[in-house]
């Protein structure tokens, strides 16, 4: 049995896993897909002082709290900065890092350093009437849709998962100043049934892992929220990182 922590991107909440679960834990294994401070369950809790380090105690506090070992630890989209820092916290804890079509920092950027376009959003916010709140991203003419989403009934239930981010979360670093994090191996799940936006493209995958073994890059035909368009693909690629293969 493994155990999977899903942990969502910027503006969703831990419910946008809610097909893969399922999936993962009829094969027999355990899974937390918990939403962050200031999403889903937890929208209430909302502030201009949630940031990065939130996020990162929310997940070091699960793992801890629940004696979690042996984790297989998937952040989507932004939160490839939030699973960093986390695997940095606890790197003894986890099994693997799986960036899913996520952002991959190195250690002290931001996310304005790893995406540079993200500071317009900030710049945004600053001239709003809450300064440190930043909406979700539009919906778009297919096949881009609402973060990748097309299916109407689709786009309206995410929809109803969306919150503001807090542009905290953009401006803190993560941290990977602890030499034992280069030793999780880690696995990238690109997808690429949509042509990247400009400014919004991923950052090539180095040949070799920090751990020193090749790098491992999978890919899913289909757009940025696979959790939601592709739950059976993307639930088969996880399984793949179970006990045979860690």
């Amino acid at each position: 049995m493994s155990t999977y922590l899903l942990v969502h991107g910027s503006w969703h909440s831990g419910e946008c896993w809610e097909r893969v679960v399922p999936l993962l834990t009829a094969a027999g294994h355990r899974v937390f897909a918990p939403s962050l401070t200031g999403h889903g369950d937890k929208a209430h809790l909302l502030s201009r002082e949630v940031g990065l380090d939130t996020y990162v105690d929310d997940v070091v506090g699960l793992i801890v709290e629940e004696g979690l070992t042996e984790v297989v630890l998937v952040g989507h989209s932004y939160a490839g900065m939030v699973v960093s820092s986390a695997a940095n916290r606890v790197p003894d804890r986890i099994a693997h890092l799986v960036y899913l079509d996520a952002m991959v920092p190195e250690d002290g950027e931001c996310v304005t350093d790893v995406m540079p376009v993200s500071q317009t959003l900030i710049d945004l916010a600053a001239r709003s009437g809450t300064d440190w709140r930043i909406p979700p991203l539009p919906e778009l003419p297919p096949p881009d849709g609402l973060f990748g989403v097309t299916d109407p009934a689709d786009v309206a239930w995410l929809r109803t998962l969306l919150t503001d981010e807090p542009v905290l979360c953009l401006q803190q670093p993560v941290r990977l100043d602890n030499p034992a994090v280069h030793a999780v191996p880690r696995t990238h799940i690109h997808c690429v049934g949509v042509s990247e936006r400009e400014g919004y493209e991923r950052r090539p995958v180095p040949a070799t892992q920090p751990n020193g073994t090749p790098a491992q890059v999978w890919e899913l035909e289909t757009g940025h929220d696979c959790m939601i368009t592709v739950p059976g693909e993307l639930a088969d690629l996880l399984l793949k990182l179970g006990p045979q293969m860690i």
